[in-house]
């Protein structure tokens, strides 16, 4: 059963002015010959809650992982412009960005059991992040560790401190990996699917707790998962992400009640409802392609039941579908087609 079902409708979009805390402009990531991500952008603003999501494969952690310099070395990152703050990222030395990391940007990572480390206490591990970060003595250190752990909910904190990982159940690993992502106070806060192999009441309380913290500190937050429903009730704006590419980047609530394209349609389509009484879940038909064998065209066209031959003879680029939202579809390409043959998935 997906969180999907709990949630209420998303809420109307807000308006962020400022000066952008993150810029990415046409972000590329290859390994040899394989491009895994084909050109994203966005902006993200303070207070700003920025979803992405996309099924398995489409190039969401490996986008995030990029902006983090967290890939292996033989990971081709390109970009036009990827800005942090105002600061130029693409032209920062590693000793750089190892300040950065952790003081101005931040993730939460998809598994704390293998982000953690198992043989040091989690008390020691954030005692780490936050000297690393700040000039101050183990025991001041120590008390702002244990104030984190109380502050992401953990009970019994200094007792906790003392921990390993795999003493602890999986909601109070994904609370220890919160609370060191927040314990310096970054700007940006990337969280790659922190509700995975969590249960349902387990991920309403993570993702309430995760919304009580954007609320108090105001961080710019990327919120990745495959799961529409997560960011219904989270996220302002959404990128939806199809083989490495953005196929629609929307308000939250303009995307849940007018998608532009027909992979979103699907999305929002598979999403179980607590109204209705169905015996069979709706699937996209088919699988993301892998990079080495793309289609040549639209790479959604396979299983998209709008499927024409244009479709096949050139990409679709992001065309506005409305104000402020976007879809790569040929749709919105000044090419309509008939009534007669217009399907609804």
């Amino acid at each position: 059963m997906s969180i999907a079902a709990t949630f209420s409708s998303p809420a109307p979009a807000s308006d962020f002015s400022g000066e952008p805390l993150l810029e990415v402009q046409n972000l590329r990531v290859s390994f040899g010959k394989l491009q895994v991500v084909d050109g994203i952008s966005f902006t993200l603003r303070q207070g700003e809650v920025l979803g992405i999501v996309g099924e398995s494969g489409s190039g969401k952690s490996v986008s995030a992982l990029a902006l983090l310099r967290l890939l292996p070395p033989n990971a081709q990152v390109t970009a036009d412009r990827l800005m942090l703050g105002g600061e130029d990222l693409l032209s920062a030395k590693e000793s750089r960005y190892e300040s950065l990391r952790g003081s101005q940007i931040a993730m939460i990572f998809q598994e704390p059991m293998t982000a953690l480390n198992p043989v040091l206490s989690v008390g020691h591990q954030i005692v780490e992040t936050i000297r690393r970060h700040n000039k101050v003595g183990r025991r001041e250190a120590r008390d702002r560790a244990v104030a984190a752990l109380r502050r992401v909910g953990i009970p019994a904190a200094e007792q906790r401190f003392n921990e390993y990982p795999h003493q602890m159940s999986g909601g109070m690993r994904q609370r220890v990996m919160i609370a060191m992502a927040l314990a310096c106070g970054p700007r940006v806060l990337i969280a790659d699917e922190p509700t995975t192999a969590l249960d349902v009441t387990i991920q309403a309380q993570i993702l309430e707790l995760l919304q009580d913290l954007q609320d108090e500190y105001q961080m710019g937050t990327i919120m990745i998962t495959h799961d529409l429903g997560v960011v219904s009730s989270f996220a302002d704006r959404v990128l939806v992400m199809y083989a490495g590419q953005v196929v629609e980047d929307a308000p939250a609530a303009e995307l849940f009640a007018r998608p532009g394209h027909p992979y979103t349609e699907g999305l929002l389509a598979s999403i179980p409802s607590s109204l209705q009484d169905v015996e069979r879940l709706y699937a996209i038909p088919g699988s993301v392609p892998p990079p080495f064998d793309l289609p040549s065209g639209c790479r959604f066209e396979p299983r998209c039941t709008y499927s024409r031959p244009p479709c096949r003879a050139a990409r679709p680029w992001l065309m506005p579908f409305q104000p402020h939202h976007e879809a790569a579809c040929i749709r919105n390409h000044g090419y309509h087609f008939p009534a007669s043959e217009e399907v609804a998935p």
